[in-house]
């Protein structure tokens, strides 16, 4: 009895070492890069059921949520076929550009950009949390990117 239960004890903590997510840091200005650091430092303890991990480097406008990782990440460059007039969901009053061949193939990782806002914060999310995480993700950080961010455009 007190070798499983310690066996149980112990999984968790096996299960919790898998180190930091690598993330990339993409190049910005300084006054970006303060409001990403805002916007990251706000982020919750939690993002769709999943656990606030460390990322590497430790000091990255982003954040990471269990394993496989959801990943955001603040100031990242357009995304390539970004098109507000064609894909455009809502989520808190705050838009987000989701590429079309990802709507459908729920086997695909989903990547999220909050369209109309400045810096930009992508949202990674891996296929294994689809369809609930990508909806769940955007209505928690949409009023973070409203209070931190600054709207250029909106979509509808």
């Amino acid at each position: 009895m007190c070798r499983t239960a310690a066996l149980l004890l112990l999984v968790p903590v096996l299960v919790a070492c898998g180190g930091p997510v690598d993330v990339d840091v993409p190049e910005m200005s300084d006054a970006d890069r303060a409001t990403c650091d805002a916007f990251t430092a706000a982020l919750p303890a939690t993002l769709a059921e999943q656990e606030r991990d460390d990322v590497d480097p430790s000091d990255a406008p982003a954040a990471a949520y269990g394993d496989p990782a959801i990943v955001v990440r603040c100031g990242v460059p357009e995304p390539k076929g970004f098109d507000l007039a064609a894909s455009c969901e809502q989520a808190n009053g705050v838009g987000y550009y989701i590429p079309d061949e990802q709507y459908d193939d729920q086997g695909l990782d989903l990547t999220i950009t909050a369209a109309g806002y400045r810096p930009r914060v992508e949202v990674t999310v891996p296929a294994e949390y689809r369809p609930n995480a990508g909806p769940a993700a955007m209505a928690v950080l949409a009023p973070l990117i409203k209070e931190h961010l600054t709207l250029v455009d909106d979509c509808d």
